[in-house]
């Protein structure tokens, strides 16, 4: 299968600027190895160095929170929108 994957602004410089890419894999943590694969540098801004989704990061899968599902072994069909969410600090005081 092969999923749409929305990238965020702050990790685009390495999809060259592309806010959406299409991305083989069966489960969430295939279709992430398979960006990394395709994209140098942006698995390690999305994944930790044991290979799990850091914790900033939150990943949906066609609008559910994968961590809500089973995590990086959240199925994936073709045409499924995946969509990487830094989170967001700061604010008013």
């Amino acid at each position: 299968p092969v999923a749409i994957v929305y990238v965020p602004a702050p990790l685009r410089r390495q999809t060259g600027g592309q806010t959406k890419v299409e991305v083989a894999g069966s489960t969430v943590g295939e279709v992430l190895a398979n960006l990394g694969a395709v994209y140098p540098g942006l698995s390690e801004q999305i994944l930790d160095p044991a290979g799990q989704v850091r914790a900033y990061i939150n990943i949906f899968v066609n609008s559910t929170e994968m961590r809500t599902l089973r995590g990086q072994a959240t199925p994936v069909a073709s045409k499924d929108e995946i969509s990487i969410i830094p989170a967001m600090a700061g604010g008013a005081g």
